[in-house]
């Protein structure tokens, strides 16, 4: 059952909503802003509510594979490899995903979800990082970095069992590195505030 349980996950993770939800208003998201089919630009380019759909809809990718993992697992999130293993498959989908040629999102949204259900007070404390810093800054590429690091740093603070504590460093540093261009831009004092598209 293992197998298959991380096949679906990273087949979840690979479902390329942003750019479906774009398409709905005459989008290509992969053709305009910074070609990401993530919810940050498919709210530049295609508006709010479509990047709010992409934003709930990417986060579903990674919580509800995880949550169907535990169910068919019978055990907790937290006490089971074989769940976070689910969960980091749909965070790899969506960052790698199959049918979009392996070139997808930068899984924040994703790995948020798997870790809602992995680690619910790490989560949350990222979400809070997330949101503050977005909020003062505006910088989006900025808060998903600290928001995956204190997530990281969470799991280890709030003593979840260690394949979790694996994952979301893992994942923090596969953020960090799909935001390489972002912190080029942000060297340069070039990178773009967040702004929604009218």
């Amino acid at each position: 059952m293992t197998p298959l349980l991380l096949l679906f996950g990273y087949l979840c993770g690979s479902l390329p909503t942003g750019a479906w939800f774009a398409r709905q208003v005459g989008v290509d998201v992969r053709s305009v802003g910074s070609g990401n089919v993530g919810a940050t630009n498919v709210a530049r380019t295609a508006g709010a509510r479509a990047g709010i759909f992409t934003l709930l809809a990417d986060i579903a990718k990674g919580l509800l594979p995880t949550l169907i993992a535990a169910i068919v697992a019978q055990h907790t999130a937290g006490d089971n490899w074989r769940i976070t293993a689910v969960g980091f498959c749909a965070f790899l989908g969506h960052v790698f995903p199959i049918f979009s040629g392996f070139s997808g999102g930068k899984g924040v949204a994703t790995a948020f979800g798997a870790f809602v259900a992995l680690a619910p007070l790490a989560a949350a404390a990222g979400l809070v990082v997330f949101v503050a810093i977005a909020a003062l800054s505006r910088y989006v590429s900025v808060a998903s970095m600290l928001g995956a690091i204190t997530l990281a740093v969470g799991t280890t603070r709030f003593d979840y069992a260690p394949h979790v504590r694996v994952a979301a460093f893992a994942a923090a540093a596969i953020i960090i590195i799909r935001h390489r261009e972002n912190i080029v831009r942000l060297w340069r004092r070039q990178e773009p505030k967040f702004q929604v598209a009218r």
